[in-house]
Order: structure tokens, then sequence, then C-alpha cells
């Protein structure tokens, strides 16, 4: 089996799929994107795909090391995201090969069953309380949500104390067994997230 082509397909307003194709009619999926450089992420996939046209996606390792190893610089949000949209489709490619669930061919099953999260926004503290019973009353027993606005290197404590008034409008509103998972999205810094 062989590669013998890809299509990139970008969705607005941040979403970026990879299709594999093989000459034996196999296809594979995988999605190498980071939030607002969906179209930096596609010229990566499309210079690393033209190492890839004409070899066999079943040598998965041996690919993934190519794309990481064969250039001077290493690493970095671009490239692994575009390595690792890449390294799905070809295991999507392989499993369907071998009519079997990736994670068969990665060693199994770890567990029967996983909790879950519902995302619920988290920008108005007003609004997160209502959000968190929405999604507690269908079911959830855990949420996700935004921590905070973009905060400076070193900020006022208003913004913090807005932090705590999100999650004491979660806890007020579901209770205290409702897990809660906050995201920062990298909006602060080591001075802020001391105090934090």
């Amino acid at each position: 089996m062989k590669i013998t082509g890809y299509e990139l397909f970008q969705v607005p307003p941040r979403w970026l799929f990879l299709k594999i194709e093989t000459d034996e009619g196999i296809t594979g999926w995988g999605e190498p994107v980071i939030e607002g450089k969906a179209a930096t992420v596609k010229a990566a996939v499309e210079e690393l795909m033209q190492t890839l046209i004409g070899k066999d996606p079943a040598r998965i390792e041996d690919h993934w090391n190519m794309m990481y190893r064969s250039g001077f610089y290493r690493g970095g949000p671009i490239l692994m995201s575009a390595i690792a949209g890449i390294d799905q489709a070809l295991w999507d490619i392989k499993g369907k090969f071998y009519d079997a669930p990736v994670h068969q061919l990665l060693g199994g099953a770890c567990r029967d069953s996983i909790k879950v999260y519902s995302w619920i926004g988290g920008d108005r503290p007003s609004d997160v309380g209502k959000a968190a019973k929405d999604v507690v009353d269908r079911g959830f027993e855990a949420i996700k949500m935004n921590g905070t606005e973009e905060l400076q290197y070193i900020d006022s404590h208003q913004k913090i104390d807005q932090v705590l008034e999100r999650v004491a409008a979660i806890r007020e509103s579901v209770g205290p067994y409702v897990g809660i998972g906050i995201d920062f999205h990298g909006r602060v810094h080591k001075p802020m997230a001391k105090i934090l």
C-alpha cells in the first residue's frame, strides 16, 4: 500500500482537517490544527506530506521520526500539530487496513468508561452558574470553563476576584460535587499565577 495523495479542509472559524489517500482506496483522517493558526499549520502539513507521497502508510514510527528529525529546528506548536494530524490519519489508515480499532493496535483498551465534561464558556460570571446548572441537568458531572480574560504580567487583584466569582457562581448553582475544570489558555503569567 502506498500514499497517493492528500486533501486539506480548512473550516471556518478555526478548524483544519486532513485526508490522506492510498492506492488501495483506504483513506485516513486527522486534525492538524492550532486555534487561530490553521493556515500556518496547513502550510506545514503541505510541506511534510510532499515527503510521504509514494511511501507505505503503515510505517508510522519511521514517518514520525523523519518528519520530526529531518530538519535542523524541531518541535514547536506548528510543526508538532502538523505531525500530529498526519500521525492521526496514518493510524486511521492502519486501523482500517487491519479492520481493527486503533486502540487495539496501540495495546488495547485501558478503561471501559471515562468521565466527561461540558464546556460552558466562562467569560461572564453572571452566566456561568446558569450554564453549569443547564449541563448538570443534562447529566454531566463536570464542567470546563474559561478562567479569566487575558491578564498582564502584573495585573489587578480585581481580575483574580473575578475568577473566584466565576467558580463561586458555579458552586452556588450546582453544589459541591460537580467537577470544575478551569482553562486559562496561557493567559496567566507567573507573577499573577502565584497570586491566583
